[in-house]
């Protein structure tokens, strides 16, 4: 009888135990390993290079667990400045004795951290500003919006999401330096391991371009490391990592460029300038990066700027306000296939630039999603176009949103059992989900479906990322992070990180304001998605940290 009590009120201590539950905080602080059956690698911004958003690889969350029960924050990612890139995970490395996952987060500082993503533990962290230098700041961009540039709060160091080479175990990013002075920005290639510049590396970013347009000088335009913006994703494509540059505010001259860089030697290869008799085109679609097709064809959309030559807007040269297939030709790149909308000189006249929507082409299909600051989304096939009319656009499908949907917005892709869907929340706009038909190869616009929840307002859009195991029924889930309140646009504002049932978005399964005070994250981190991967959720902020959410 004795015994069976000892072994009765053990067996209770036993339960209490194990169901303690672990804070925040505590988890925070724990360095040990924990095991994870998912080894899904996120190595690019958006997944993979359609920039469609969705991995299909996820086997822990579903739209039965992400809920204020089960789901939250599980521990945070402390870093020292703002967050402007997407984390990235490479899964299932070699590294500190063992096999993990490991999520890389760069700041605007210029500094990259390893930290394993199962567990919070850091493995290194460095700084690559240039010695004697520091990284720039908003207030360096002196003719910047007339001198009161705030897209940028502070530091301007690395910005861009970084790309990861597996195979190689190298990632690449650019940081930049001045030292009040001299502007210089420098292409990195990192051993993912250690933290090392693998051998060539840094490389400083220079290039010319021939050409007359603004700037130039005897004929040729000359790179400026302090007026181009590295605010798009870079895009690593058979064996050359491309880096595309727009503007701070306008801040002429500038022009739209793509350099190209060997990944194993980092020599520059590639030079493309889209508007060299012209000015302006500025290449950054809310921080996406360029799609690309398994081809070998890149994809982009052009901001204001010059359109055609002389009397000839359909030039192949000079390609603002231009959604644009380029094709590697040589030590450049060649317009295969290009879109400009009609009234291009209304959209410039008025600051209502192409180009400001993330793009992205359509899982197994022909077709390249992009927006407008008009509210128009263009639907084109990505091997023709539809070039220039003057009358009409000659495109796959026009979808009229509202016109103060200014598509400062990230927008993501879904197939699932019962369809497949396009997402897209601009801001002072509902969050919309357009069925895509493969029968008509249209988006069903009238049996969109949209959301009740309240959206984003200002001049910033919601980033979107989608998250499911294939297409299993009840695995999908859309993710939507977004500033909850205020102009996300100049200020830093708080944000707010959604879920939502990606085959009904009408039902929303959780946010991290139903439990504010365990699950919420701090400032929202403008145009850098949540990165959804291996059972957990990785939430980058403006508030130097990145919090990781999942199941507790």
């Amino acid at each position: 009888m004795l015994n069976y009590r000892c072994a009765f009120f053990i067996a209770i201590l036993f339960c209490l135990s194990c169901g303690k539950k672990q804070t925040a905080k505590q988890i925070t602080n724990n360095n040990t390993d924990i095991p994870n059956d998912q080894h899904t690698s996120v190595l690019t911004q958006h997944n993979n290079n359609t920039r469609a958003g969705w991995n299909n690889h996820e086997t822990k969350l579903t739209a039965a667990n992400v809920n204020s029960q089960q789901f939250g924050r599980l521990f945070t990612l402390t870093v020292d400045d703002q967050v402007y890139a997407q984390p990235l995970m490479a899964g299932n490395i070699s590294i500190a004795g063992g096999t993990h996952n490991v999520a890389y987060i760069a700041t605007v500082n210029n500094s990259v951290y390893a930290y394993d993503g199962d567990s919070g533990k850091l493995y290194w962290q460095k700084n690559f500003t240039q010695q004697g230098m520091r990284a720039p700041k908003n207030t360096d961009m002196t003719g910047a919006c007339g001198g009161s540039y705030q897209d940028f709060s502070g530091n301007i160091g690395i910005v861009g999401t970084p790309v990861i080479d597996s195979a190689a175990q190298t990632i690449y990013f650019v940081a930049r330096s001045t030292d009040g002075a001299a502007f210089v920005q420098y292409l990195h290639a990192v051993n993912i391991l250690t933290g090392n510049e693998q051998t060539g590396s840094p490389v400083k970013i220079m290039a010319t371009y021939t050409g007359n347009g603004d700037g130039s000088v005897a004929n040729v335009l000359t790179f400026d490391a302090q007026r181009q913006n590295q605010r798009q994703a870079l895009t690593l494509l058979n064996g050359v990592v491309y880096v595309t540059f727009s503007s701070h505010c306008d801040w002429g001259p500038y022009h739209g460029w793509i350099l190209g860089y060997n990944s194993k030697t980092l020599s520059r290869d590639i030079v493309y300038n889209d508007t060299p008799n012209g000015g302006d085109g500025g290449i950054w679609e809310s921080g996406m990066g360029m799609a690309a097709d398994d081809q070998g064809n890149l994809y982009a959309v052009i901001g204001n700027g010059t359109v055609g030559e002389g009397s000839n807007p359909g030039a192949l040269i000079n390609r603002g306000e231009s959604a644009l297939k380029l094709t590697p030709n040589g030590s450049t790149l060649k317009v295969s296939s290009f879109f400009t909308p009609f009234n291009f000189q209304t959209l410039e006249d008025n600051d209502l630039d192409y180009g400001s929507m993330g793009a992205f082409l359509i899982p197994g299909s022909s077709f390249y999603l992009t927006g407008c600051k008009d509210g128009n989304l263009y639907l084109v096939n990505k091997d023709n176009m539809g070039g220039f009319n003057t009358a009409s656009n000659q495109v796959q499908q026009t979808i009229a949103l509202s016109p103060s949907a200014n598509m400062h917005c990230q927008p993501a892709y879904f197939k699932g059992a019962s369809g497949e869907f396009a997402f897209i929340w601009a801001e002072n706009d509902q969050l919309r989900a357009f069925p895509f038909s493969r029968t008509s190869n249209l988006m069903d616009v009238g049996k969109q479906v949209t959301s009740a929840v309240s959206g984003p307002t200002g001049q910033s859009g919601a980033v979107l990322s989608v998250s499911s195991n294939g297409s299993t029924a009840g695995t999908g889930i859309l993710w939507a992070s977004y500033a909850s309140s205020g102009d996300a646009e100049h200020d830093v504002s708080p944000g707010i990180l959604r879920a939502f049932d990606a085959s009904d978005i009408t039902k929303e399964l959780w946010s991290n304001s139903q439990n504010p005070g365990q699950d919420y994250a701090g400032n929202y981190a403008k145009f850098s998605s949540p990165t959804i991967v291996n059972g957990h959720v990785y939430l980058p902020t403006f508030s130097n940290k990145v919090v990781v959410y999942g199941l507790k």
